[in-house]
């Protein structure tokens, strides 16, 4: 993988702009055919229910390692050239970016499977908590058996969903 200027994992309380973070993951890098992307927003409803806010916390340190692991991964089932994940913690309310995923590659097959499998990863594995604000008051989200069940298509098995 070319070095990058910019670190491949940000963890960070501002909003970020899509478009500077795929110019700054592709520059320089002519053997980049592809490039994939994933923006994950806050929804207004969970389970049905109406969500106010969210709110996002993280170990520092532990997470940004942790989702350095999952780039080496995805370099290394799928052979991609580069990634960058910047992950918002803090408070953020409904149509906020929550996260986004940048993968680029040699070809379209490789860097939309990387994307997916980063996306997977970072679902059931990243340690962050997310707590939604919602009428009834506050709760903490856990992990979701469909979100176990993505990830065990990557071989890889979790066991994060309350069973």
């Amino acid at each position: 993988m070319t070095p990058s200027p910019a670190p491949r994992v940000r963890i960070q309380t501002q909003d970020f702009d899509l478009a500077a973070e795929v110019a700054a993951l592709r520059a320089g890098d002519a053997r980049a055919g592809a490039v994939c992307s994933f923006v994950g927003t806050v929804r207004d409803r969970s389970d049905g229910e109406t969500v106010a806010a969210m709110e996002l916390e993280h170990y520092p340190g532990m997470t940004e390692k942790a989702i350095e692991a999952m780039i080496d991964e995805a370099q290394q089932r799928f052979g991609i050239l580069g990634a960058r994940v910047v992950h918002r913690v803090g408070p953020l309310l409904p149509l906020d970016q929550i996260m986004m995923v940048a993968v680029t590659s040699a070809h379209r097959g490789e860097a939309f499977q990387a994307c997916e499998f980063l996306m997977d990863y970072l679902k059931t594995q990243a340690p962050f908590w997310k707590k939604e604000s919602t009428p009834e008051g506050a709760r903490w989200v856990d992990a979701r058996v469909a979100d176990d069940e993505a990830l065990a298509r990557w071989g890889i098995q979790a066991a994060n969903a309350p069973g």
